[in-house]
């Protein structure tokens, strides 16, 4: 067990965030695990350990293909524009990476072919004839993420090939019922392929005593170990040709599967550090390491990191992670996040609205050791902000540094009128940073509160406005003051890792040197602080108002009647769809809308009306090429408020995705205002 606070002996620590997929946006269920980690790395820097706080975009796969093909671009362009978007999200919150770096670099190529060579000269790589699904129409095998179908395991629908996101299993795609092809929509037919396995079972030993060593949650390794009750099968690990990754040496039209390299995405981005700032790779990833690593992950890909990952750097001679922690999900307002109730909530359009340390509060306020879901519950987040850290934390600063300013220019006091009460402070520096250690930020926030309550009762109890206003107890409230900045000091020590900025301008504001842990243990006297500025305000309803209308905005779509590629929806009977009325309208006016890059404003004409209808075909027409047109709107559906103005309506589309929709028109003959039986 490490000392907790040892600055004689720094320990050494890598500390790693699961990779983000390069082919869209981050959500604020992503940014709980990157929040998490860089508070975590925040702390060991903070008590003046050697932490390394590494990532990179996970950029290969089949997604991140049909994405690119979809966009009219090339992969390697997709990518890295996304991991520009990725890396701005993470800076605005605050996210201290040491390096973002990309799979698909030279580094990960090297790592992944010299643990595929280790692994294969000793043994544990076989190959064999494999049934697999090949698409006729496109002449192809179909690698797992070009097929679409039930999972076998839970009967979620929608699953790709690979692995189901409902209940977390993997399986091959043989293996899902009712499979089709995302390529054609066609259902695919079996034929035989070669491929290349991982042979798991090899490290069955192994695993099970690492399991048993404490390297994960004992949920995780309990879950884990259920496998090791039957024989461990063989990983798949290679995909043919088209596939976006890195090619297998000396084999033919054969690639990595993209979890093949993603985890070793880590080494690659660490090595890649480590050449640019001169510092030795091999002190953290030889066997016999005394450094430390650590990866923080999602519970949906416990599999990989727990089983495969362990497994492959034991098996090529690297160390394995000191430990792997993993994390629940995140609801909003308890229930899944959803575009439609704009709870789909992206990294982006919250930062538009809101201070990003606010989040990282209110996760750390409800984040500790578990795999649990977190719940993102608005109206408790706006109270608990306002509550916690404006009307309580920040508050301490305002109203003290505002006497010592005006009345003492600015000038602490030379003792603490209560020393004793500063010192018990000090003390909660250990149950506070054991609580870090350990990943309890929900005990953090909790002692920090209880800190920042005896503080605010101090303050209260001594009156320093009453006192203030006499000649002959004047002088007391500096000290009482000075007593009130120098707690609030030791409390944003304390509250560093979370509140990154905040410490920023309490030191700025207190004219101090960067604050370090040990700091908490020494007040600050005799010395002259700069006028207070307002470090954090209150969050109003509105700004959750438009992060909630902004989101909505992202669902606007126009659904497809129908499609050759998806399946029919859900049986509905006859009153269902006469609930809906269908009307045809011609478009008389269409223009382009500031600030969106799907929508469409269109005006049309119902005949004895017209409306305006936000329509998400801008990727499919010109906006001059639509006036005059018949087409077809769903006229009783409730208007929607969007941040552009008010919806009346929907267009009817055909078609499969953004870049392939058509407008429904009526025949010949059709007049505004008809309606459609």
């Amino acid at each position: 067990m490490h000392p907790v606070v040892s600055p004689q002996t720094p320990r050494r620590i890598l500390v790693t965030s699961a990779l983000p997929y390069a082919n869209g946006q981050i959500h604020l269920g992503h940014m709980l695990e990157y929040i998490q980690t860089d508070i975590w790395a925040r702390f060991q820097r903070l008590t003046g350990n050697e932490c390394y706080f590494i990532c990179a975009s996970d950029a290969h796969g089949t997604p991140i293909m049909l994405k690119a093909e979809q966009d009219g671009i090339e992969p390697i362009k997709l990518i890295e524009k996304i991991r520009m978007e990725h890396m701005r999200d993470f800076g605005e919150f605050l996210i201290s990476f040491d390096n973002f770096h990309s799979t698909h670099s030279e580094e990960n190529r090297q790592y992944s072919e010299l643990i595929y060579n280790r692994l294969k000269d000793k043994g544990h790589i076989s190959r064999r004839m494999i049934r697999q699904l090949y698409d006729t129409e496109k002449q192809m095998f179909l690698p797992d993420r070009f097929v679409k179908g039930t999972c076998p395991f839970c009967g979620a629908e929608d699953q790709y090939g690979d692995n189901c996101e409902a209940c977390g299993n993997t399986y091959s795609p043989i293996d899902l019922i009712n499979p089709r092809s995302v390529m054609s929509g066609s259902t695919p037919v079996e034929r035989h392929s070669e491929q290349l396995f991982f042979k798991l079972e090899d490290f069955r030993q192994f695993l099970a005593d690492w399991l048993d060593s404490g390297h994960t949650q004992k949920e995780i390794a309990n879950k884990q170990r259920e496998l090791l009750n039957e024989e461990l099968l063989e990983w798949d690990i290679s995909r043919n040709a088209p596939y976006w990754g890195f090619e297998i040496p000396d084999e033919k039209d054969k690639y990595f599967y993209v979890w093949l390299d993603a985890p070793i995405g880590y080494l690659a981005s660490f090595r890649n550090y480590c050449d640019r700032h001169k510092l030795d790779f091999d002190e953290f990833l030889k066997p016999d390491s005394k450094c430390e690593v650590y990866h923080f992950i999602g519970k949906d890909i416990a599999r990989f990191h727990t089983l495969f990952w362990p497994a492959e750097l034991h098996g090529a001679d690297f160390r394995t992670p000191t430990a792997v922690w993993a994390h629940g999900f995140l609801t909003v307002n308890g229930q899944k996040m959803s575009k439609s109730r704009g709870t789909f909530i992206t990294a982006e359009t919250y930062l538009e609205h809101l201070n990003p340390e606010y989040l990282r509060y209110y996760f750390a306020g409800k984040l500790d050791d578990s795999i649990d879901d977190l719940d993102l519950n608005l109206d408790d987040f706006k109270v608990r902000v306002n509550t916690d850290l404006v009307g309580k934390l920040i508050n301490i600063a305002s109203r003290c540094a505002g006497f010592i300013t005006r009345v003492f220019d600015g000038q602490l006091s030379e003792q603490l009128p209560d020393p004793r009460m500063f010192e018990e402070f000090a003390k909660a520096s250990e149950a506070i940073a054991t609580a870090y250690e350990s990943r309890q930020y929900s005990k953090v926030t909790r002692l920090i509160m209880q800190l920042a309550d005896r503080t605010n009762q101090y303050i209260d109890n001594e009156k320093p406005w009453v006192l203030v206003k006499e000649d002959e107890t004047r002088k007391q409230v500096q000290g009482i003051c000075t007593q009130g900045l120098n707690q609030f000091r030791q409390m944003m020590v304390y509250a560093k890792p979370i509140l990154p900025n905040i410490a920023a301008g309490t030191e700025a504001f207190l004219d101090i040197e960067t604050l370090v842990w040990q700091d908490a243990g020494t007040p600050l006297l005799d010395h002259r602080i700069k006028p207070f500025k307002p470090l954090m305000t209150r969050i109003e309803d509105r700004q959750i108002d438009r992060v909630i209308e902004d989101s909505r905005e992202s669902d606007i779509e126009t659904p497809a009647i129908s499609s050759e590629f998806e399946p029919l929806a859900e049986e509905i009977g006859i009153d269902d769809f006469s609930r809906i009325d269908l009307r045809v309208a011609r478009i008389i006016n269409a223009e382009q809308v500031d600030g969106s890059d799907k929508l469409l404003r269109l005006q049309v004409d119902l005949g004895d009306s017209t409306r305006t209808i936000f329509s998400g075909i801008k990727s499919a027409y010109q906006p001059e090429s639509l006036v005059g047109r018949l087409t077809v709107i769903v006229a009783n559906l409730a208007p929607r408020k969007m941040r552009f103005g008010l919806s009346e309506g929907m267009v009817l589309c055909a078609g499969t995705g953004d870049q392939e929709l058509y407008l429904l028109e009526p025949d010949s003959g059709a007049r505004p205002g008809m309606r459609i039986t």
